[in-house]
């Protein structure tokens, strides 16, 4: 109805943002890792640090929010499903991708490129990957949800 209009699109732009974010310093620090220089890897890690992680955290908190409000009178699998991918999404961010980042940001700054930074990059791109899968999903289901998208039915098996 007319009152989740707002909620609606406001979940959808944060959403998509968030998705966003996260993809982008995935790709980005992989191609840096792979193409740049160390001048640059630390260029890289200073952006998603300020601004990015400024815009990411919003969209996350915005996107939640907005997605709590707009289930309140719902139920069901789908929903559930989002719920508890949406925990650990907030987990991951909070206790292993952001000090991650703030950590990486600063040893790079430093020019300490050495065997931790590289075992804390692989811990974040992880962690990234894990969560850019989660969030894939929790779209996928919101489509389903908003009847956007098919549930394609489980195949049976006959044995």
């Amino acid at each position: 109805p007319e009152r989740t209009v707002m909620p609606n699109m406001a979940h959808r732009i944060a959403g998509i943002l968030a998705l966003l974010c996260i993809a982008l310093f995935f790709l980005s620090t992989i191609l840096v890792e792979l193409f740049g220089a160390h001048a640059t890897v630390a260029q890289l890690k200073s952006l998603i640090v300020t601004p990015g992680l400024w815009i990411l955290i919003p969209a996350v908190v915005a996107a939640g929010g907005s997605g709590t409000f707009l289930s309140k009178s719902r139920k069901g699998r789908l929903l559930e499903a989002k719920r508890k991918r949406m925990a650990f999404i907030a987990a991951n961010g909070l206790l292993v991708l952001v000090p991650c980042a703030i950590v990486l940001n600063r040893w790079a700054a430093a020019g300490s490129f050495d065997t931790i930074f590289y075992a804390v990059q692989a811990i974040e791109l992880i962690a990234g990957a894990t969560n850019l899968t989660l969030m894939s999903r929790n779209v996928r289901d919101g489509l389903r949800m908003a009847g956007r998208l098919r549930v394609t039915p489980t195949p049976v098996k006959v044995s």
